[in-house]
Protein backbone atom coordinates (compact mmCIF):
# COMPACT_ATOMS: atom_id res chain seq x y z
CA UNK A 1 0.00 0.00 0.00
CA UNK A 2 1.37 3.40 -0.93
CA UNK A 3 1.92 6.08 1.72
CA UNK A 4 -0.71 8.80 2.03
CA UNK A 5 0.35 11.88 0.04
CA UNK A 6 0.64 14.23 3.01
CA UNK A 7 2.60 11.75 5.07
CA UNK A 8 5.13 11.45 2.26
CA UNK A 9 5.52 15.23 1.81
CA UNK A 10 9.11 16.35 2.46
CA UNK A 11 9.67 18.27 5.69
CA UNK A 12 9.88 22.03 5.51
CA UNK A 13 13.21 23.66 6.44
CA UNK A 14 11.80 24.63 9.85
CA UNK A 15 10.52 21.10 10.52
CA UNK A 16 13.85 19.61 9.48
CA UNK A 17 15.73 22.13 11.66
CA UNK A 18 13.72 21.23 14.77
CA UNK A 19 13.92 17.46 14.23
CA UNK A 20 17.67 17.62 13.51
CA UNK A 21 18.39 19.79 16.53
CA UNK A 22 16.45 17.50 18.87
CA UNK A 23 18.24 14.40 17.53
CA UNK A 24 21.64 16.07 18.00
CA UNK A 25 20.87 16.99 21.63
CA UNK A 26 20.19 13.33 22.39
CA UNK A 27 23.49 12.38 20.79
CA UNK A 28 25.66 15.02 22.48
CA UNK A 29 24.58 13.87 25.94
CA UNK A 30 26.29 10.55 25.17
CA UNK A 31 29.28 11.88 23.20
CA UNK A 32 30.28 14.88 25.35
CA UNK A 33 32.67 12.98 27.70
CA UNK A 34 34.66 11.78 24.67
CA UNK A 35 34.63 15.36 23.36
CA UNK A 36 36.16 16.57 26.63
CA UNK A 37 38.86 13.89 26.33
CA UNK A 38 39.51 14.76 22.68
CA UNK A 39 39.88 18.47 23.45
CA UNK A 40 42.41 17.88 26.22
CA UNK A 41 44.44 15.40 24.17
CA UNK A 42 44.56 17.84 21.24
CA UNK A 43 45.97 20.56 23.52
CA UNK A 44 48.47 18.31 25.30
CA UNK A 45 52.03 19.09 24.14
CA UNK A 46 50.83 21.98 21.96
CA UNK A 47 53.69 23.28 19.74
CA UNK A 48 56.21 21.25 21.72
CA UNK A 49 58.70 18.80 20.28
CA UNK A 50 59.23 15.30 21.71
CA UNK A 51 60.18 14.62 25.30
CA UNK A 52 57.34 16.56 26.94
CA UNK A 53 55.84 14.78 29.94
CA UNK A 54 52.26 13.76 29.21
CA UNK A 55 49.46 14.49 31.65
CA UNK A 56 47.15 12.03 29.88
CA UNK A 57 48.10 8.75 28.20
CA UNK A 58 44.98 8.14 26.13
CA UNK A 59 41.23 8.72 25.98
CA UNK A 60 40.51 6.23 28.77
CA UNK A 61 43.13 7.84 30.99
CA UNK A 62 41.57 11.29 30.42
CA UNK A 63 38.09 10.06 31.33
CA UNK A 64 39.39 8.14 34.37
CA UNK A 65 41.47 11.01 35.76
CA UNK A 66 38.80 13.60 35.02
CA UNK A 67 36.15 11.51 36.79
CA UNK A 68 38.46 10.94 39.75
CA UNK A 69 39.45 14.61 40.18
CA UNK A 70 36.44 16.51 38.83
CA UNK A 71 33.49 14.11 39.00
CA UNK A 72 30.49 14.14 36.66
CA UNK A 73 30.82 17.91 36.18
CA UNK A 74 34.30 17.34 34.82
CA UNK A 75 33.45 14.74 32.21
CA UNK A 76 30.39 16.74 31.14
CA UNK A 77 32.10 20.13 31.02
CA UNK A 78 30.66 22.38 28.35
CA UNK A 79 27.41 20.42 28.04
CA UNK A 80 24.98 23.40 28.23
CA UNK A 81 26.64 25.33 25.35
CA UNK A 82 27.04 21.97 23.55
CA UNK A 83 23.25 21.56 23.57
CA UNK A 84 22.70 25.04 22.18
CA UNK A 85 25.46 24.55 19.60
CA UNK A 86 24.07 21.22 18.44
CA UNK A 87 20.62 22.74 17.93
CA UNK A 88 22.11 25.44 15.72
CA UNK A 89 24.69 23.27 13.94
CA UNK A 90 22.78 20.07 13.30
CA UNK A 91 19.47 21.84 13.02
CA UNK A 92 21.07 23.75 10.15
CA UNK A 93 23.04 20.80 8.79
CA UNK A 94 20.11 18.39 8.77
CA UNK A 95 17.43 21.01 8.12
CA UNK A 96 19.07 22.88 5.22
CA UNK A 97 20.76 19.90 3.55
CA UNK A 98 17.74 18.64 1.59
CA UNK A 99 16.53 22.10 0.49
CA UNK A 100 20.07 22.97 -0.66
CA UNK A 101 20.50 19.64 -2.47
CA UNK A 102 17.11 19.81 -4.18
CA UNK A 103 17.72 23.42 -5.26
CA UNK A 104 21.12 22.52 -6.71
CA UNK A 105 19.63 19.56 -8.56
CA UNK A 106 16.90 21.77 -10.04
CA UNK A 107 19.47 24.41 -10.98
CA UNK A 108 21.39 21.93 -13.17
CA UNK A 109 18.19 20.49 -14.63
CA UNK A 110 18.02 17.26 -12.65
CA UNK A 111 15.18 15.84 -10.58
CA UNK A 112 15.21 17.04 -6.94
CA UNK A 113 15.01 13.41 -5.82
CA UNK A 114 18.20 12.33 -7.65
CA UNK A 115 21.08 11.51 -5.28
CA UNK A 116 24.02 13.09 -7.13
CA UNK A 117 27.47 12.93 -5.48
CA UNK A 118 28.47 16.48 -6.51
CA UNK A 119 25.32 18.27 -5.37
CA UNK A 120 25.15 16.14 -2.22
CA UNK A 121 28.71 17.09 -1.20
CA UNK A 122 28.18 20.78 -1.99
CA UNK A 123 24.87 20.83 -0.11
CA UNK A 124 26.46 19.07 2.86
CA UNK A 125 29.37 21.53 2.99
CA UNK A 126 27.09 24.55 2.57
CA UNK A 127 24.62 23.48 5.26
CA UNK A 128 27.54 22.73 7.60
CA UNK A 129 29.06 26.17 6.96
CA UNK A 130 25.73 27.83 7.82
CA UNK A 131 25.48 25.88 11.08
CA UNK A 132 29.11 26.55 12.01
CA UNK A 133 28.64 30.29 11.46
CA UNK A 134 25.49 30.43 13.59
CA UNK A 135 27.00 28.37 16.39
CA UNK A 136 30.57 29.71 16.47
CA UNK A 137 30.36 31.63 19.80
CA UNK A 138 28.86 28.55 21.48
CA UNK A 139 31.54 26.20 20.13
CA UNK A 140 34.19 28.69 21.25
CA UNK A 141 33.06 28.70 24.90
CA UNK A 142 32.35 24.96 24.81
CA UNK A 143 35.94 24.21 23.75
CA UNK A 144 37.37 26.50 26.42
CA UNK A 145 35.16 25.03 29.14
CA UNK A 146 36.12 21.48 28.14
CA UNK A 147 39.82 22.36 28.19
CA UNK A 148 39.64 23.81 31.69
CA UNK A 149 40.76 21.52 34.52
CA UNK A 150 41.51 22.71 38.06
CA UNK A 151 43.39 19.47 38.75
CA UNK A 152 45.29 18.46 35.59
CA UNK A 153 45.46 21.43 33.20
CA UNK A 154 46.75 21.22 29.63
CA UNK A 155 46.92 24.14 27.19
CA UNK A 156 45.73 27.65 27.97
CA UNK A 157 43.17 27.67 30.79
CA UNK A 158 40.00 29.77 30.69
CA UNK A 159 37.70 29.64 33.72
CA UNK A 160 34.06 30.67 33.34
CA UNK A 161 31.25 30.28 35.88
CA UNK A 162 28.65 29.58 33.19
CA UNK A 163 27.93 29.98 29.49
CA UNK A 164 26.51 33.47 30.05
CA UNK A 165 29.59 34.41 32.08
CA UNK A 166 31.81 33.09 29.28
CA UNK A 167 30.03 35.09 26.57
CA UNK A 168 29.99 38.29 28.64
CA UNK A 169 33.64 37.90 29.72
CA UNK A 170 34.83 37.42 26.14
CA UNK A 171 32.68 40.31 24.91
CA UNK A 172 33.99 42.68 27.60
CA UNK A 173 37.61 41.74 26.94
CA UNK A 174 37.60 41.47 23.15
CA UNK A 175 34.34 42.95 21.89
CA UNK A 176 32.23 41.34 19.13
CA UNK A 177 35.37 40.13 17.34
CA UNK A 178 36.12 37.88 20.29
CA UNK A 179 32.84 36.00 19.84
CA UNK A 180 33.58 35.22 16.20
CA UNK A 181 37.18 34.19 16.88
CA UNK A 182 38.02 31.05 14.94
CA UNK A 183 34.97 31.22 12.68
CA UNK A 184 37.18 30.46 9.66
CA UNK A 185 38.44 27.32 11.42
CA UNK A 186 34.87 26.38 12.38
CA UNK A 187 33.64 26.73 8.80
CA UNK A 188 36.62 24.71 7.49
CA UNK A 189 36.11 21.92 10.03
CA UNK A 190 32.35 21.68 9.74
CA UNK A 191 32.24 22.03 5.97
CA UNK A 192 34.73 19.18 5.61
CA UNK A 193 32.77 16.95 7.98
CA UNK A 194 29.36 17.88 6.59
CA UNK A 195 30.51 17.39 2.99
CA UNK A 196 30.74 13.64 3.65
CA UNK A 197 28.37 13.04 6.58
CA UNK A 198 24.95 13.07 4.91
CA UNK A 199 26.13 12.05 1.41
CA UNK A 200 27.89 8.94 2.80
CA UNK A 201 24.90 8.20 5.06
CA UNK A 202 22.34 8.49 2.25
CA UNK A 203 24.54 6.57 -0.22
CA UNK A 204 25.04 3.69 2.22
CA UNK A 205 21.35 3.59 3.16
CA UNK A 206 20.27 3.61 -0.50
CA UNK A 207 22.69 0.77 -1.31
CA UNK A 208 21.45 -1.31 1.63
CA UNK A 209 17.83 -0.83 0.54
CA UNK A 210 18.51 -1.26 -3.19
CA UNK A 211 20.36 -4.55 -2.63
CA UNK A 212 17.62 -5.84 -0.35
CA UNK A 213 19.94 -6.26 2.63
CA UNK A 214 17.60 -4.53 5.09
CA UNK A 215 14.21 -2.81 4.93
CA UNK A 216 14.07 0.95 4.45
CA UNK A 217 12.44 1.68 7.81
CA UNK A 218 14.63 -0.67 9.87
CA UNK A 219 16.64 0.77 12.78
CA UNK A 220 19.47 -1.56 11.67
CA UNK A 221 19.52 0.23 8.31
CA UNK A 222 19.91 3.57 10.11
CA UNK A 223 22.62 2.18 12.40
CA UNK A 224 24.68 0.62 9.58
CA UNK A 225 24.43 3.75 7.42
CA UNK A 226 25.36 6.12 10.23
CA UNK A 227 28.32 3.92 11.26
CA UNK A 228 29.82 4.25 7.78
CA UNK A 229 29.08 7.97 7.84
CA UNK A 230 30.83 8.42 11.20
CA UNK A 231 34.02 6.78 9.92
CA UNK A 232 34.05 8.98 6.80
CA UNK A 233 33.60 12.13 8.90
CA UNK A 234 36.46 11.18 11.22
CA UNK A 235 38.95 10.59 8.39
CA UNK A 236 38.12 13.84 6.60
CA UNK A 237 37.63 16.18 9.57
CA UNK A 238 40.32 15.30 12.14
CA UNK A 239 43.14 17.73 11.13
CA UNK A 240 40.70 20.64 10.86
CA UNK A 241 39.16 19.66 14.19
CA UNK A 242 42.56 19.81 15.91
CA UNK A 243 43.20 23.23 14.34
CA UNK A 244 39.81 24.47 15.53
CA UNK A 245 40.40 23.38 19.13
CA UNK A 246 43.79 25.10 19.25
CA UNK A 247 42.67 28.31 17.54
CA UNK A 248 39.73 28.62 19.92
CA UNK A 249 41.73 27.90 23.06
CA UNK A 250 44.87 29.95 22.31
CA UNK A 251 45.73 32.98 24.48
CA UNK A 252 45.32 36.45 22.97
CA UNK A 253 47.55 39.51 22.81
CA UNK A 254 46.77 43.21 22.44
CA UNK A 255 48.13 44.99 19.36
CA UNK A 256 49.10 48.71 19.36
CA UNK A 257 45.92 49.51 17.41
CA UNK A 258 43.82 48.03 20.23
CA UNK A 259 42.89 44.77 18.50
CA UNK A 260 42.98 41.45 20.36
CA UNK A 261 44.51 38.70 18.21
CA UNK A 262 45.58 35.13 18.74
CA UNK A 263 49.02 34.86 20.34
CA UNK A 264 49.92 31.53 18.68
CA UNK A 265 48.05 31.24 15.39
CA UNK A 266 46.82 33.67 12.72
CA UNK A 267 44.28 31.27 11.21
CA UNK A 268 43.60 27.51 10.91
CA UNK A 269 46.09 27.05 8.04
CA UNK A 270 48.80 28.73 10.12
CA UNK A 271 47.88 26.43 13.01
CA UNK A 272 48.12 23.30 10.84
CA UNK A 273 51.50 24.44 9.47
CA UNK A 274 53.00 25.27 12.88
CA UNK A 275 51.64 22.01 14.33
CA UNK A 276 53.21 20.08 11.45
CA UNK A 277 56.61 21.81 11.88
CA UNK A 278 56.86 21.10 15.61
CA UNK A 279 54.84 17.92 16.10
CA UNK A 280 54.69 16.33 12.65
CA UNK A 281 51.61 14.77 11.03
CA UNK A 282 50.90 12.98 14.33
CA UNK A 283 50.16 16.40 15.81
CA UNK A 284 47.22 16.79 13.41
CA UNK A 285 45.79 13.49 14.59
CA UNK A 286 46.19 13.97 18.33
CA UNK A 287 43.06 12.79 20.06
CA UNK A 288 41.89 10.84 17.01
CA UNK A 289 40.98 7.80 19.12
CA UNK A 290 38.97 10.03 21.43
CA UNK A 291 37.50 11.68 18.36
CA UNK A 292 36.38 8.27 17.09
CA UNK A 293 34.71 7.50 20.42
CA UNK A 294 33.01 10.87 20.13
CA UNK A 295 32.10 10.99 16.44
CA UNK A 296 30.99 7.35 16.05
CA UNK A 297 28.22 7.32 18.69
CA UNK A 298 27.38 10.97 17.99
CA UNK A 299 26.88 10.36 14.27
CA UNK A 300 25.08 7.06 14.81
CA UNK A 301 22.70 8.48 17.41
CA UNK A 302 22.13 11.78 15.57
CA UNK A 303 21.33 10.26 12.18
CA UNK A 304 19.42 7.28 13.57
CA UNK A 305 17.42 9.46 15.98
CA UNK A 306 16.82 11.98 13.20
CA UNK A 307 15.29 9.33 10.94
CA UNK A 308 13.19 7.91 13.78
CA UNK A 309 12.01 11.38 14.89
CA UNK A 310 11.16 12.38 11.30
CA UNK A 311 9.15 9.17 10.79
CA UNK A 312 7.30 9.68 14.08
CA UNK A 313 6.63 13.31 13.21
CA UNK A 314 5.30 12.42 9.75
CA UNK A 315 3.02 9.79 11.30
CA UNK A 316 1.71 12.27 13.86
CA UNK A 317 1.29 14.93 11.18
CA UNK A 318 -0.74 12.53 9.02
CA UNK A 319 -2.93 11.40 11.93
CA UNK A 320 -3.76 15.00 12.77
CA UNK A 321 -4.96 15.82 9.25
Amino acid sequence: MSSPPNKGRPLTTTEGFICGGFAACIAVTVSNPAEVAKTRLQLQGELAKGGVQKVYKNVFDVVSKTWRHEGIRGIQRGLPPAYAYQILLNGSRLGFYEPFRRTLNSFIGRSPTDQLPATSIIAGAASGAVGASFGNPLFLIKARMQAYSPALPVGTQHYYKSSIDALSTIYRAEGPRGLVRGIDAAILRTSMGSSVQLPSYNFTKNQIIKRGLLPADSVWTFLASSSVSGFCVLVVMQPADTALTRVYNQPTKLLPDGRQVGALYKNPIDCLWKTFKTEGVKGWYKGSTAHFFRIAPHTIITLTANDIIINLYKTMRHENL
